[in-house]
């Protein structure tokens, strides 16, 4: 009986066809089958029919039509990636049978007794195979015949695959990592499924970048040094459902920034620097179910900034600093399950906000400075895990959750209370968490422990006083042991005052555009002399860029209690006049930059106290404008990058108590005074880069515990002294060192520093050698490309340690001759020094050997685990 037909993978693209059919033909020799009995087959598009056509000999051509959706390249172009789903039909007639045949994709239609075709779609791992019918003499081996198909198919695709990328055919998958890559490749192959440009430095994504690969799923973008999302960036990416933008340098999301992302179901934002998010940013992504914002520079949420969101189920917002929430923050999340809230800056529950999510289970408040839970403060129908620990709790009202009925636990660790009432209207609750809070055991205490028993509810938490109860668990206390001398109960603090929203009018100036739904004001490039009046009193967001207002005069902004963003940029601001904001006591964000300012008076930012973050970058200034921030007593983000000043003084600073990130790049500071930072005691990052610092500002880094961020990259420092950061190793994260034209780092220039370490940039310098940092045990970035390292004896610790990381350091050899431009890792010359041997796998035990040889392994394959980004809070 003759063979049913050598099936072949579905998925094979019209540009392969040419070089299949030597294949096939090949196939048909070694199994003696005669040559006239192959029968070309044209995969036809309509209908999904399949024609085959009678040939003789090797002179038929086979032409093959795609029926999957989407563009495909041209003859003779390579492919690579996951194939779209296409049909294919082969036709292995017996030599004395030449009739045509016709299927329809997923049947089998025969004609004649003999003649059988096959037609089906298929997935990539489909394989070819000869049935068990084919008799031994012309069977072919099936791992031959896979072997040279996938030499054929893979051969080809690696020929589009851009240096310095990695393409996976089989998986579609392509990585393109640390390769300084400056614009994503223009060449990667267009049916790429999961596409991975880790650590590369784009600094902006422009418009179409990814029009060319349209099958893509993943996209990771980690530590690209990405400063903007321009309007449409990802535009084309229709079935993408993972994107990762963490660790860059964003810092506005505008409102076309997404475009294009319908499918999306995971959006990763976590490390950037996002300040402001423009409501509708997220409007067309109705798909996502995971946002992740942590640790970014957030300090308010306007109203319907979530507004599309539909399908979202979990929000991360941890490690900003939110003060204020707008009360329809989250009104537009109806699948929300779940908010992280934690380590922000909020002082009261945000009650209304929360009163919106009437989905949600789970709510993270811990690690707020929230002193007071009020009653009635938490109206959430859904809610059954609420963590409120490490806050500053004094007082809970007894009903404070009574309008949470769903509520099962309670975190309350690590705050202030030295007791509870009984809280009558959680009536479901089965836990609470009272561990690290300093309780009194005394006759206070006892309704609570009565309701606990009644209500059968599990407590956590032991007595700090008096000293006869120290250290008991609450639940075994008896009521006669709860004793009371003079009772006197600590006072409640009084619950944060609700301000009265202003219903406001709907009238807006002249010229002007007003948006009732986002409370917004926009009377952007209208070539105004003066600041329009007669906005209406709710208004949140006012924009008025691209103006030529000269000056802003005293109380210029009447009638805006509620404004929380004053976008005046590009406006020819020469003057900000005592008294100019006064009534803006809601105000959050205020955006100068691009002006002609060259000094500040304090009584300029008098009546906005809630005022938290500043941006004057792009102005005229020559030094900063001492004294100007005393009336700011909640400045946390101060920009002053690309002015003209030239040195930091005592005094500088003076009222910044409160402040946490500085940003001076792109000045001419030349000195910073011992004294100019002090100030400024909770810095967590500093950005001095692109001045004209000669040496590291050791004495002024001195009384900033919290710094994590230090960026003196761009800077003329040509020597690294001893101890240079010791005045902040205990808590320094990340160190940008590079293009500086270093020539000497001293052996002792990282002392102090050590495991906290996440990410060291000492790229584009002129040394031929680093300290010893083998105690920087948590790196999780370490670039060293551009340095012309000397690769001889002295260099071997260095070299054995760079071998133990799971990191790509790109190290290179600058000499000797011999050595030059090849890897450190993979220079030779190491191989005579002393003590060589010992650094190898054969100079030790066998278990050594043989564990060192499967490390050696996973690195190869690729399948070492992958390290995180963890940003983390000071």
């Amino acid at each position: 009986m003759w063979p049913r037909p050598c099936s072949l993978p579905c998925q094979v693209p019209p540009p392969f066809c040419s070089c299949l059919l030597p294949l096939l033909q090949f196939c048909l020799d070694v199994t003696f089958l005669p040559r006239t009995s192959v029968t070309p087959v044209t995969c036809a598009a309509r209908k999904g029919k399949c024609k085959s056509h009678t040939g003789s000999g090797r002179a038929g051509a086979a032409t093959c039509q795609a029926l999957a959706p989407g563009p495909l390249r041209g003859e003779g172009e390579a492919m690579s990636g996951s194939l779209p789903s296409l049909q294919g039909c082969f036709t292995f007639p017996p030599p004395s049978s030449f009739s045509s045949s016709s299927c329809v994709a997923g049947k089998t239609a025969q004609r004649g007794p003999f003649n059988s075709h096959f037609c089906e779609e298929s997935k990539l791992a489909g394989t070819w195979q000869l049935l068990d019918e084919v008799p031994s003499a012309m069977r072919l081996s099936r791992g031959l015949l896979l072997l040279a198909v996938a030499l054929a198919l893979g051969g080809t695709a690696a020929a589009r695959c851009p240096a310095p990328c990695v393409c996976d055919n089989l998986r579609a998958h392509v990585l393109c990592l640390k390769g300084n890559l400056t614009a994503v490749p223009g060449t990667i192959p267009q049916l790429t499924k999961k596409l991975d440009l880790r650590g590369n430095s784009f600094t902006v994504v422009p418009v179409g970048t990814f029009l060319a690969t349209p099958y893509l799923t993943h996209l990771d973008l980690q530590r690209c040094k990405v400063e903007k999302l321009e309007e449409g960036a990802f535009r084309g990416l229709g079935r993408l459902v993972y994107l990762n933008l963490a660790s860059n340098g964003i810092a506005l999301l505008y409102q076309e920034s997404l475009d294009g992302l319908s499918s999306l179901q995971q959006l990763i934002l976590e490390g950037n620097r996002i300040e402001e998010i423009q409501p509708g940013a997220f409007g067309h992504l109705g798909s996502l179910t995971v946002l992740d914002l942590r640790a970014n520079a957030l300090v308010y949420l306007p109203d319907m900034v979530f507004q599309g969101l539909q399908a979202l189920r979990w929000l991360r917002l941890s490690h900003n600093t939110l003060h204020v929430l707008g009360s329809e923050a989250f009104a537009t999340l109806p699948a929300l399950r779940r908010l992280s809230l934690d380590h922000n800056e909020l002082q009261a529950l945000p009650g209304e906000a929360l009163a919106r999510l009437d989905a949600a289970t789970r709510l993270d408040l811990g690690h707020n400075p929230i002193t007071y839970v009020a009653e009635e403060a938490l109206a959430m129908t859904s809610l059954k895990h609420l963590f409120l620990d490490h806050a500053a709790l004094q007082d809970v009202a007894p009903d404070a959750f009574t309008r949470s009925p769903q509520l099962r636990t309670l975190d309350l660790r690590e705050n202030q209370l030295r007791g509870l009432p009984p809280l009558a209207g959680a009536g479901g609750l089965a836990k609470v968490s009272l561990a690290g809070n300093p309780l009194l055991c005394s006759c206070l205490l006892r309704p609570f422990r009565d309701w606990l028993a009644r209500a059968r509810v599990q407590v956590e938490g032991s007595c700090a006083a008096p000293p006869a109860l120290r250290g008991r668990p609450l639940d075994s206390l008896r009521p006669p042991e709860m004793r009371c001398g003079h009772p006197q109960p600590p006072p409640s603090p009084a619950a944060p005052s609700e301000r009265p929203r202003t219903a406001g009018g709907r009238h807006c100036p002249r010229g002007c555009a007003c948006s009732p739904d986002f409370r917004h004001g926009s009377c952007e490039n209208r070539d105004l002399r003066e600041i329009p009046r007669g906005f209406p009193g709710d208004t949140r967001l006012l924009d008025l860029r691209r103006n030529a207002f000269g000056t802003v005069p005293p109380g210029a902004f009447p009638g805006l209690k509620e404004l929380a963003s004053l976008h005046l940029q590009s406006c020819g601001i020469r003057a900000l006049r005592p008294g100019a904001l006064r009534g803006l006591e809601s105000l959050v964000y205020l955006y100068l930059a691009d002006n002609l300012l060259s000094t500040l008076a304090a009584a300029a930012f008098e009546g906005v106290p809630r005022l938290a973050y500043l941006d004057l970058d792009r102005n005229a200034f020559a030094r900063l404008p001492a004294g100007a921030f005393v009336l700011l007593p909640n400045l946390i983000s101060l920009h002053l990058q690309h002015n003209a000043i030239g040195e930091l003084l005592e005094g500088d600073l003076a009222g910044a108590g409160g402040l946490r990130w500085l940003y001076l790049a792109g000045n001419a500071i030349g000195h910073v005074a011992p004294a100019a930072l002090a100030p400024a005691a909770m810095l967590e990052k500093l950005h001095l880069e692109g001045n004209r610092l000669v040496e590291v500002p050791t004495a002024a880094l001195r009384g900033l515990p919290a710094l994590s961020e230090l960026k003196l990259s761009r800077n003329p420092i040509k020597r690294v002294g001893d101890g240079a950061f010791l005045p902040v190793a205990s808590s320094l994260q990340h160190l940008y060192l590079d293009n500086m034209g270093l020539e000497r780092i001293s052996p002792g220039a990282f002392a102090g520093l050590g495991p906290k370490i996440r990410s060291l940039y000492l790229e584009s310098n002129k040394m031929s050698n680093i300290p010893d940092m083998s105690n920087f045990t948590g790196l999780e970035i370490l670039n060293l490309r551009d340095v012309p390292f000397r690769c001889d004896c002295q260099l071997l610790p260095l070299r054995r340690w760079i071998e133990k990381l799971n990191l790509r350091v790109g190290a290179t050899c600058g000499s000797p001759a011999e050595a030059r431009g090849l890897k450190v890792k993979l220079s030779t010359t190491f191989q005579t020094c002393p003590g060589w041997g010992r650094g190898k796998a054969g100079g030790g035990s066998p278990d050594k050997t043989k564990a060192a040889s499967k490390r050696s392994k996973t690195k190869r394959s690729g399948k070492s685990p992958a390290r995180g980004f963890k940003k983390s809070r000071a």
